[in-house]
């Protein structure tokens, strides 16, 4: 499972990645700006049953139960929507505390391994004098 991940994740262009995570934030706060300003559509009353005189008057009630049911789902759809482009948006912040964690760690990176071939070269120069000092 390991191998697999590892796999995964050589596969990311991580430049790409860190070069396109403040769009993707900045296109978050705007949905979420853009949702946050809507106001949610009223909630529908529900109106008590009515006495059926006519087919016409029997059309105009399913017609009026049929838009009471919409507006409520416009209004569930709604709730859903604010839900969503908030969580969004907190995903696109974690995305971009990641990539400067990711660049932060790449350099560290750079800097050990720097670290590490200055040590490397030492330990061979150091061989290669205590080799000499012995041949001599």
């Amino acid at each position: 499972m390991a191998i697999s991940w590892i796999a995964a994740l050589k596969l990311i262009p991580w430049s790409d990645v860190i070069s396109n995570a403040p769009m993707v934030a900045d296109g978050a706060k705007k949905l979420w700006s853009t949702v946050a300003k809507k106001p949610a559509p009223p909630h529908p009353d529900n109106a008590g049953a009515r006495a059926v005189v006519s087919t016409e008057a029997q059309a105009i009630s399913a017609l009026e139960a049929r838009v009471v049911a919409m507006e409520s789902a416009v209004s569930e759809l709604h709730t859903q929507m604010l839900a969503s482009s908030e969580l969004i948006q907190a995903l696109a912040q974690q995305n971009s505390q990641l990539i400067v964690r990711v660049e932060t760690n790449r350099a560290w990176v750079q800097w050990l391994a720097l670290i590490g071939l200055v040590g490397v070269v030492c330990a061979i120069g150091s061989l290669v004098l205590l080799w000499l000092a012995r041949a001599a």
